[in-house]
């Protein structure tokens, strides 16, 4: 007790700002990410393996990319991969276990709401997107990538806006996904679709050399995630449609992701 009498303590129940609590989702997710040495692992290799093969297959089949060397077509393209490969299967496969385990029901009784959860973990992903790519980057200049230099904040504004839209968009279908399936029906169709998107959905290979489907291609969210890292880093453009597609999709996978999650 002192001189001036006793002190009370009053109690402030309630939920902390949104802000606050998007951000601390978020660190728990990136630490939770990292710490998955599997996934992170195989985020990267794959990635890397098809760059790597890629590069070196390109001039033994003589794969026509428009006068560009193969190099400087295909990091871009591995890029937007590495985008897809954690933003989507990642976070479909993590949060569909989340649920089974009764990880997302504890998060559900908490204060956070449905799209706190789902700011905060894209706010985590782009943490660990920023670091695949930093990998990439290297792998790519190692192999001889010249990024265009003609319009350099034009390549980076593109750039930016292309992995940011593509992480919220290929995030919220995976939330998508895995909020309405059991975790073994996410692991099968977040895989699948995967790699049925990383051979042709226009992601790695420009969409142009998919024929007549590239019509239909190019309004999927790999295309225009592929198509808009190509526009950037290859030609110096933001590609304002594909960015437009990233951003619809962005839209739509939130929406069904707010009315169909399920926390349990």
């Amino acid at each position: 007790m002192s001189a001036s009498g006793p002190r009370t303590f009053t109690p402030a129940p309630g939920a902390a700002p949104l802000a606050r609590m998007v951000l601390a989702q978020s660190r728990m997710e990136a630490r939770l990410m990292l710490r998955n040495g599997e996934q992170l692992l195989l985020a990267i290799v794959i990635p890397v393996i098809v760059l790597v093969g890629g590069v070196a297959a390109a001039g033994r089949i003589g794969l026509d990319l428009d006068g560009h060397r193969a190099v400087d077509v295909l990091t871009p393209g591995v890029l937007a991969l590495a985008v897809m490969s954690t933003a989507f299967t990642s976070v479909a496969i993590a949060t569909g276990f989340e649920r089974r385990y009764g990880v997302i029901k504890l998060l559900g009784s908490s204060p956070l709401p449905r799209h706190g959860l789902l700011l905060g973990k894209i706010l985590a992903l782009l943490n660990v997107v920023a670091l695949q790519l930093v990998v990439l980057v290297v792998v790519g200049l190692a192999l001889g990538w010249e990024p265009t230099l003609a319009h350099p904040l034009r390549s980076l504004v593109g750039a930016v806006l292309a992995v940011g839209l593509g992480t919220a968009a290929f995030a919220a279908l995976g939330l998508f996904v895995a909020g309405a399936l059991r975790a073994e029906a996410t692991l099968a169709l977040a895989n699948l679709v995967y790699l049925l998107l990383m051979a042709g959905g226009g992601v790695v290979l420009p969409t142009d050399t998919y024929g007549t489907a590239s019509a239909l291609i190019q309004w999927l969210p790999s295309g225009a995630l592929g198509e808009a890292m190509r526009s950037a880093l290859v030609d110096a453009v933001v590609d304002g449609r594909s960015l437009l597609v990233l951003a619809a999709w962005a839209a739509i996978g939130t929406a069904l992701t707010a009315r169909t999650f399920r926390w349990e």
